[in-house]
This record gives structure tokens, C-alpha cells and sequence, in this order.
């Protein structure tokens, strides 16, 4: 699906994103992954072992340093036609226990480094009107709620992002949204025990969902195959909740 392609991913050195990697080289795309993370980018870069991967160490909640990464991206990656916003983090906190300051780095990363990325990349391909496509990552806390209220709302905001890039966006740039349940990623480690059995109780397959199973969906909206689709929503979520 993926043959020929190149996008950015952002969150690319583990879990979701570090998958949304792996499959697009194995399915022969050029991808640059970013991630705060300089030293895991480099594992990664090591353990993929491809001229078709290139990193980038970029805060995504920094405007100035996604600016700068788009400079980059103008430069040596003007071909660049689709977006993985990923990079994100979970407290996993009551919200009667958040600080100020951590309350704003939640939404720094979560909300404006969707924000960042997304103008940042449609500006691109708005002024070349060439054809595009962004997948965003919210998750089933933003539609269902969540124990962690920040980044549940965190979530929720990136499915409005979503359909609001996709009118603004159009007829060059199809955005859409995946919404994944309870993955089995370092993330899970954080979410209450009595949150996770709550999802394992909903859920209609038994099977865990794999950050593999996210990829995969992931790529389809990447790929031509889901030309008909932009502003919807992907449940990926063992039919945990049915809407």
C-alpha cells in the first residue's frame, strides 16, 4: 500500500509510532520519524537499518523547532505527502492532582504540536496544491472519557482538530482520525487497573490490541486506498465501544 510513499511520523521512537515506522519500510516507503528522544531515534535508526528511514530529534510542542523542521523538510524532503501526528503523553493523574505546569506540558505536546505540525504541513501542500494526507492519533478516552482528564480532553480536541483540517485543508489534504482502546505499549503501565479492566470488560474480541494492529490502519489511510475517506474517525477498540 505504501510502495513509493514518504511521510513524517512524529512520536517515531516507540510504541504506536515506532510501528507506524517499521510497516511503512517494510512496505517500501521513506519515512522521517521524529521524536524528542535522541537517543532511542538512534536505536531505532539502528535496529531498522534502512537508507529509506531518516530521523529528526524535534520538540513538537516548540514552535520554533517544528519550524525549523519544516525548513528541513522543504529542503531535502520537498516530495513528503503524508503526516502521522503520534508524539503524545499520559500522566495517567486524577485531575485534582495535576499542577499548572504539568497540566500545560500535557496540552503543549498533545494539542499544539498537533497544531504545529498540521499548519506546518498543509501550508506546504496547500502552496504547492499537491495531494496529501494526515492521520491523526486521538484515542477512545476522547470520545468515552477518560481517568486522566487532560489528556482525555487532550484527545477529544485532536478529533475536532481533525475535521476542522479537513474542511480548511481540502480539496489537497485528506485528514482523519484513529482512536485506539487500550494498547499494548509502555503507555498501558500508567493507566489504573481498575480503568483497564473496565476496557477488557467491553470488549467483544478477546484478542489485545497490538500497536501493530494500529499501524496497520494507520498505513490504509496513508495509502490511495482510502481516497474516500477525510474528517472521520477510526475506532480501533475490540468494539469496546459501539457508536
Amino acid at each position: 500500500m505504501l510502495q513509493g510513499k514518504k511521510f513524517i511520523v512524529t512520536g517515531a521512537a516507540s510504541g504506536i509510532g515506532k510501528a507506524i515506522v517499521k510497516l511503512g519500510l517494510q512496505e517500501g516507503a521513506e519515512v522521517i520519524g521524529c521524536d524528542l528522544d535522541a537517543q532511542r531515534l538512534e536505536a531505532l535508526k539502528a535496529e531498522a537499518d534502512s537508507a529509506r528511514l531518516f530521523t529528526c530529534k524535534v520538540d513538537v510542542s516548540q514552535y520554533s523547532e517544528v519550524e525549523a523542521f519544516f525548513a528541513y523538510i522543504a529542503q531535502e524532503h520537498a516530495d513528503t505527502g503524508g503526516l502521522v501526528n503520534n508524539a503524545g503523553i499520559y500522566l495517567g493523574r486524577n485531575l485534582l492532582d495535576y499542577t499548572p505546569e504539568e497540566i500545560d506540558k500535557v496540552l503543549d505536546i498533545n494539542i499544539k504540536g498537533y497544531v504545529y505540525l498540521s499548519q506546518g504541513f498543509g501550508r506546504m501542500l496547500l502552496a504547492q496544491k499537491r495531494q496529501g494526507v494526515i492521520v491523526n492519533m486521538s484515542s477512545v478516552s476522547g470520545q468515552e472519557g477518560s481517568s486522566d482528564a487532560v489528556y482525555g480532553l487532550s484527545k477529544a480536541a485532536v478529533l475536532g482538530l481533525t475535521k476542522s483540517c479537513a474542511m480548511n485543508f481540502a480539496p489537497y489534504v485528506r485528514v482523519n482520525a484513529v482512536a485506539p482502546t487500550m494498547t499494548s505499549t509502555p503507555m498501558m503501565a500508567h493507566i489504573p487497573a481498575w480503568r483497564q479492566q473496565e476496557y477488557l470488560e467491553h470488549q467483544l474480541t478477546p484478542e489485545p490490541l497490538l500497536a501493530e494492529d494500529i499501524a496497520n490502519t494507520v498505513a490504509f489511510l496513508l495509502s490511495g486506498q482510502s481516497r474516500a475517506y477525510t474528517g472521520a474517525t477510526f475506532d480501533i477498540n475490540n468494539g469496546c465501544y459501539l457508536r
